[in-house]
Order: structure tokens, then C-alpha cells, then sequence
């Protein structure tokens, strides 16, 4: 780890979003070499801007060395709870998991990450058109309505940022084109 931690300010443990507590991780990781992605619920949340929460953090590391990431973890003071999951003892409400990569969606892969540069430092996670497609695949495969509805708050909030004709084309690869008939079918009854 470098010394240079002080340039990112740890964030209220006990009230802090999936956003905050993102950008505190992922920077120190990034300042350790360790490039991650974030995907999954915590994704949804900052582009809803906390219109949904999630609880969890799933960043996927590109090196899935558990001993790189555990010291970086434990010097910003998360410590290891079970199996891939890390909690920090003053942020009861959000904890950590570091799923095995590569980040795919459905059958699409490679991803190319959107990146946000903190602190001089640049960190990634799904982007906007990326999520909802994440978001349907638990839709299209395992029927979670759920995921559905966070799709089309993404929608909603980014839907200038959302490319609706990537969404059909990897519906369609998915064989969830009604998956997406009924995404548009929402967002024009509802405006």
C-alpha cells in the first residue's frame, strides 16, 4: 500500500451509501495494484442515486489472490466474516464480497467497465447500459422480478446513458427479447 492513503478521507461508517463506501475500497485497492469492477445490486444503487439499496458491495477483482486483498482490507479496517465476504466493525448496513471473475454478463464477455477517476486514482464499475443488462439476466434466467425493477429505475435515472438498442441486441442473444419488449412496454406507460 502506498502512503498517500490521506488523500481520500474514509466515509461516515454508519450512514455512508454503496457509492461512498465504493470509492473508499476501490481506491485503496487500486493503490495496492489491485484493479476490481464493481457489478451486481450496488451498481443499481448509485445510478438510482439511492432509490435502491443494496447492502453488499460485489467487486471483482482482477487477481483473485485472497492474500493481496486481505492486507489492503484490513489496513482500511475491514476484516474477513466468511467464505469472500468482509465487514468493517463501525458499517453494520453494507459488507463486502470479492466474487471470482472474469465480470460477464449472461454470455457477453469481454465487459469494458465505465471508470470514474477519484483521487487521482481511476476506479470502475458496470456501466449504466451494462447494469441493465445485468439486471435482466436474473430477469431472463432466474425469473427475479426484482431485477426487473431495478432495470427500469436504471432506466428511468440514466436514460440518457442507457444505449436501449445494446439492451434488445443482448436480449435478444439471451433469448429474452420479451424480457425487453415488456422493459419498453414499462417505460413508455409510465413515461
Amino acid at each position: 500500500m502506498t502512503d498517500d492513503s490521506s488523500q481520500l478521507s474514509p466515509p461516515d461508517w454508519a450512514t455512508c451509501t454503496e457509492e461512498e463506501l465504493w470509492r473508499y475500497v476501490a481506491w485503496h485497492l487500486e493503490g495496492a495494484g489491485i484493479r476490481s469492477v464493481l457489478v451486481g445490486g450496488a451498481v443499481v444503487s448509485i445510478y438510482t442515486e439511492g432509490l435502491y439499496r443494496s447492502g453488499d458491495l460485489d467487486l471483482v477483482p482482477d487477481d483473485l489472490g485472497r492474500s493481496r486483498l486481505e492486507p489492503v482490507l484490513r489496513e482500511i479496517g475491514f476484516a474477513p466474516t466468511r467464505s469472500r465476504y468482509f465487514k468493517h466493525p463501525e458499517c453494520p448496513h453494507l459488507f463486502l464480497e470479492f466474487p471470482r471473475g472474469p465480470v460477464e454478463i449472461g454470455e457477453e464477455f469481454p465487459i469494458t467497465p465505465e471508470e470514474v477517476e477519484v483521487a487521482g486514482r481511476t476506479l470502475r464499475l458496470l456501466s449504466p447500459t451494462d447494469s441493465v443488462k445485468d439486471r435482466l439476466a436474473g430477469y431472463i434466467h432466474w425469473q427475479a422480478r426484482a431485477n426487473f425493477d431495478q432495470a427500469v429505475l436504471i432506466c428511468r435515472r440514466q436514460a440518457e446513458r442507457v444505449d436501449l438498442a445494446a439492451v434488445e441486441r443482448w436480449c435478444r442473444a439471451e433469448g429474452g427479447r420479451e424480457a425487453y419488449n415488456e422493459l419498453v412496454g414499462r417505460l413508455t406507460a409510465t413515461g
